[in-house]
């Protein structure tokens, strides 16, 4: 006798929606730039609690939001391979979904004008940008990931922009070493990014989803992937070279390394015939968990790295 499917219960379908795993993106910059900014004598406990909330909510609004928006727009379907979608498959209801973003929108906004009123101006403009960007990833008249622009999205927000503006709240001061740290971490987080587009290429062409992926087909989304992990690979080469970074901050290096396993996986859709669909894409789900604790590492080491310089020289 079969037994009866026992449905998840709300909390977990919450904490699922919010897709746990890739939150890594958003901590790693925070982290790293945190490091660096300690290493030069500054800690500033607040800004870093309230940059953590406004990523942290900014980005699980960006996740419901892509929930939301990409049901509405048929690109989540049934056919979908990838993880359970709240709204897809009917466990919460767009309304529920849509109310859930606008929550977390409204939860980032206030972490935000707390940056803004430390931070001034400059940090107001930017949360004002990063609040819209979160719903015009997939929403609006024209979705940057709708045109091929949400990997430019993920390399420059969770990348330069968490990274050098997390260390601007904390110290009121741009650094190059944070910048240049962010290029690291947002091209890592891109790489989630090209899986995730990698895993749904057939089904987002279907709905006129036109991702990269989607565009030049599977072999570019694997080289696209690679290109990611050699960017995070030389940047503190780049630092050594130009920033005179300290030979402590190649600890991040073991974050990318630890990557060969996710990184073989894709490699399989760099060969000929890969767009032939001979690949069974359910195999990327654990590439996606697999990069993001790997991002996590990567900005843990700069972070350690950074403030290893200043204690061991």
């Amino acid at each position: 006798m079969e037994r009866a499917r026992v449905a998840p219960s709300p909390v977990r379908v919450w904490i699922s929606a919010t897709r746990p795993k890739t939150l890594t993106a958003g901590l790693a910059p925070v982290a790293a730039a945190t490091g660096l900014a300690t290493a030069q004598g500054v800690f500033a406990g607040d800004a870093v609690a309230a940059s953590l909330m406004c990523v942290v909510f900014l980005q699980i609004a960006t996740n419901l939001a892509n929930d939301y928006f990409d049901f509405v727009k048929g690109a989540d379907t049934a056919e979908r391979v990838g993880p359970t979608r709240a709204t897809q498959s009917e466990l919460l209801s767009p309304t529920a979904v849509f109310l859930g973003m606008s929550v977390c929108l409204v939860l980032a906004a206030g972490a935000g004008g707390y940056l803004a009123g430390a931070a001034g101006w400059p940090m107001f403009a930017l949360g004002a940008v990063c609040l819209a960007c979160a719903v015009g990833y997939t929403g609006g008249p024209r979705p940057l990931a709708y045109h091929g622009l949400g990997d430019l999205f993920v390399l420059v927000f969770f990348g330069p922009v968490a990274t050098a503006g997390t260390y601007y709240v904390q110290t009121q001061v741009l650094s190059a070493d944070a910048i240049l740290a962010g290029v690291g971490l947002g091209a890592f987080s891109t790489a989630i990014l090209t899986v995730n587009n990698l895993r749904d290429r057939e089904t987002d062409a279907a709905a006129g989803k036109r991702t990269l992926a989607v565009r030049f087909g599977d072999r570019f989304a694997a080289y696209e992937y690679m290109a990611c992990l050699l960017v995070a690979l030389l940047t503190p080469v780049v630092g050594l070279a130009f920033l005179g970074w300290s030979p402590w901050l190649f600890i991040c290096v073991f974050g990318v390394v630890s990557c060969r396993r996710p990184a073989s996986i894709v490699a399989a859709y760099a060969k000929p015939g890969a767009d032939a669909g001979e690949l069974d894409r359910r195999a990327l789900n654990p590439v996606l968990g697999m990069t993001a604790r790997c991002v996590l590492m990567y900005g843990l080491l700069l972070a350690i790295g950074f403030m290893s310089a200043v204690l061991w020289g």
